[in-house]
């Protein structure tokens, strides 16, 4: 089986893996990182499958993880694809198929880094472990988030997690991501009573009542943010109202989202609103789902080696941000882990005609070998 990036790649990107179906991408990886020397455990939970891999050193170390996820978005449109999206094809230089760049090309890097690092290191200390899911672009909720739950009642450590999500911006190794904004999601259903427009003194207008209470929400200021992440910020995603333009609604539905900082929490984000909608005397239903919490890796080991690497690789100074949306480093964060995200550029993720740079993933190669030469090399 060629451990070659490329080879490796195309052989991701060739299954149609969209969430939560894994088309045999893991049972791929497993048989490589099995050649290895790694012990496989499959976790699979519901319709996800997940699996977790441990290759254990000659000397007592840290635990070096990998993770990342094998399933993609839908394609889309197949007709607006210049070539077919589950055939990987090279074109001038770059790699096309749906994951190329999230993250099956990420995938392929780190199985490429961890065969060489393996043979140049074969008594290497601590341990190198992979957590791999199914379920990352969908619902997440039996892939990552299920596995570290199981992982962190046998007290499994985790010192250190390469997150292979696509963190470059412009050219490989300019971003890495080594935080995540917390993300809290809203469900307001604003109550009235629905009446005829002829006689509006018989009903009572759920529109007209909300306007008030949702303009204090896009005005308030949540917090500053600090250093390390952007203030709070507070969106109105979804709207719903109304059945006829001769009826007085007497619900409005209202779907709203905090990308919140560490200078705020969830619990606090909540009473905040609560305290507004109450303000303002609405008859109201809320509902929350936390999606993830906010978490930072600070300047140490695991981010300073990173830095390195790229500098070596790519000959540039890595920024590390905690801007965009959220990951499963999340979740990983929760065991204590130093958990950064170092992936391809994300110019074309989720878009028709997906695509990686060839030479970046090449070089991707090196950067996650150099860190694990840095944190586990004898």
């Amino acid at each position: 089986m060629s451990t070659d990036v490329i080879t490796l790649a195309k052989n991701l990107i060739n299954r149609e893996s969209v969430t939560p179906i894994d088309a045999g991408c893991q049972k791929f990886m497993m048989e490589l990182l099995g050649r290895q020397g790694f012990a496989h455990e499959i976790m699979d939970f519901e319709d996800t499958q997940n699996f977790w891999s441990v290759r254990k050193g000659k000397a007592e170390g840290p635990v070096f993880v990998f993770a990342g996820h094998t399933d993609v978005v839908p394609a889309g449109n197949l007709e607006d694809w210049h070539t077919p999206p589950f055939e990987a094809t090279e074109i001038d230089g770059y790699l096309h198929g749906r994951g190329a760049a999230d993250m099956k090309g990420s995938l392929a890097a780190m199985l490429a880094a961890t065969d060489k690092f393996v043979a140049d290191y074969p008594d290497h200390q601590g341990s190198i472990a992979y957590l791999i899911t199914s379920d990352e672009e969908g619902p997440f909720v039996n892939g990552t988030v299920r596995v570290v739950e199981e992982l962190m009642k046998r007290q499994q450590p985790i010192d250190y997690c390469i997150v292979g999500e696509p963190s470059s911006t412009e050219r490989l190794g300019d971003v890495i991501k080594n935080g995540r904004r917390g993300s809290l999601t809203g469900f307001l259903k604003v109550l009235g009573t629905q009446g005829h427009v002829a006689y509006p003194h018989l009903a009572d207008n759920a529109i007209h009542k909300s306007y008030q209470a949702l303009s204090a929400l896009t005005q308030e200021h949540w917090d500053h943010g600090n250093d390390f992440f952007p203030p709070t910020s507070f969106q109105i995603a979804i709207e719903k109202a109304g059945t006829a333009t001769n009826v007085i609604p007497g619900e409005k539905y209202v779907e709203f989202n905090f990308r919140y900082s560490t200078e705020s929490t969830a619990d606090g984000l909540k009473q905040r609103v609560v305290d507004i909608l109450d303000k303002h005397e609405l008859d109201y239903e809320l509902n929350w789902k936390l999606n993830g919490e906010p978490f930072l890796t600070p300047e140490a080991g695991l981010l300073t080696a990173a830095k390195k690497a790229i500098k070596e690789t790519c000959n540039i100074d890595a920024q590390a941000l905690t801007s965009g949306g959220t990951s499963d480093g999340r979740f990983i964060a929760k065991t204590g882990a130093e958990v950064v995200e170092i992936g391809p550029v994300n110019k074309t993720i989720h878009q028709i005609n997906e695509c990686v740079n060839i030479d970046d993933l090449r070089k991707l190669v090196d950067v996650y070998y150099s860190v694990l030469k840095q944190l586990l090399a004898k």
